[in-house]
């Protein structure tokens, strides 16, 4: 299916009009008026691009303004930006790797996260042997805050059990976390305390619920440091400044927009009937339907949700993706056909 305009809660195919509950921008922002003109103030102060190094000698503020409110949003140390979620993984594996003895990679990690060697969490439902013996090493624990198919957050109490001399560093990836859970949508990584992990260090994307095409990475500030002199990401350009900017003003249009998911989550769960083949959290904005026919039937009412192949081999995804941008009767409609399914 080929749309000419960015499918928000309707996109037209065919010169007729669709309810659409797919993407992944959860909090409405591409099309949110009040932070498209803040992107287009910022394109006429930066440009459309800039392809430089952040190390280099011209230093553009734009980045202070963005990586500042990254930080207080995420509540972090610090923060710091690059051009893509996935460089924003990449870049802190590759920085890990002379730091760590073992990687260790919890269930449906993104392939972001996927690192050579890396070993499994849990061995069918048992945690892996070689963290609980006693062997000294420095470890490394990947994972996404919510995992692929899941619709809540990950459950790292497992962490506890590790024996105390692994020196554990954590690599959390909040793409599609950020903006959606926590206070205000500032994502899990505030909220994990445990303490026998030595450091922990967030990845994301930006360019789901925040709306703009980047990355970041947030820790302490000496492993925020370490990574600006990687070489890697000395070699690499930086994230759009424009959009940076525009991201570091708008923390009370994101604000507004995740009080709108909230209410229309809260909304939905006072309808919704409870259904094994499509749970549902109210505090997540995604449904993954487990019905024969489901995309026909919502197609056939003038719906679509987002349908893919997410690896090759496995059977299609399909996913079901609720925004800041619909209104009541669109959820309406979808509910309607939804609870017509009794399991």
């Amino acid at each position: 299916m080929k749309v000419n305009q960015f499918p928000d809660r309707l996109i037209e195919l065919n010169n007729k009009e669709y309810l659409y509950f797919g993407g992944t921008a959860y909090l409405g922002m591409p099309t949110n008026p009040e932070f498209q003109q803040l992107v287009i103030k910022n394109i006429l102060r930066w440009g459309s691009a800039y392809g430089s190094s952040r190390s280099a000698n011209i230093q553009l503020t734009a980045y202070e303004r963005g990586e500042s409110f990254l930080a207080k949003y995420i509540q972090s140390e610090a923060t710091v930006t690059v051009s893509s979620g996935m460089l924003a993984a990449k870049l802190v594996i590759e920085e890990l790797i002379p730091q760590t003895d073992v990687f260790f990679h919890f269930p449906n990690i993104h392939a972001a996260l996927k690192t050579a060697n890396s070993l499994p969490v849990f061995i069918g439902n048992e945690i892996n042997p070689r963290l609980l013996d006693n062997t000294y090493e420095r470890i490394t624990l990947l994972t996404d805050a919510v995992p692929s198919f899941h619709i809540q957050a990950i459950d790292l109490s497992v962490i506890n059990l590790i024996t105390s001399n692994k020196e554990i560093t954590l690599v959390l990836d909040e793409s599609h976390s950020l903006g959606i859970l926590g206070n205000n949508g500032c994502g899990i990584f505030s909220t994990i305390q445990h303490k026998n992990i030595k450091r922990k260090i967030m990845v994301a994307s930006l360019g789901k619920a925040m709306g703009v095409s980047g990355g970041v990475i947030a820790s302490d500030h000496s492993f925020v440091n370490q990574m600006m002199v990687n070489d890697s990401f000395i070699s690499s350009a930086c994230m759009n400044p424009a959009l940076v900017e525009a991201m570091g003003e708008a923390e009370e249009i994101y604000k507004k927009q995740h009080h709108k998911l909230k209410n229309n989550l809260n909304y939905i769960a006072t309808l919704l009937s409870k259904n094994e083949s499509f749970p549902f959290n109210p505090d997540y904005p995604v449904i993954y339907p487990e019905i024969d026919g489901i995309n026909e039937k919502l197609l056939s009412n003038k719906i679509i949700l987002t349908n893919f192949k997410y690896t090759s081999g496995d059977k299609d995804l399909n996913r079901i993706i609720f925004t800041a941008n619909h209104k009541k009767e669109d959820l309406n409609k979808l509910i309607s056909i939804l609870n017509q399914y009794q399991f």
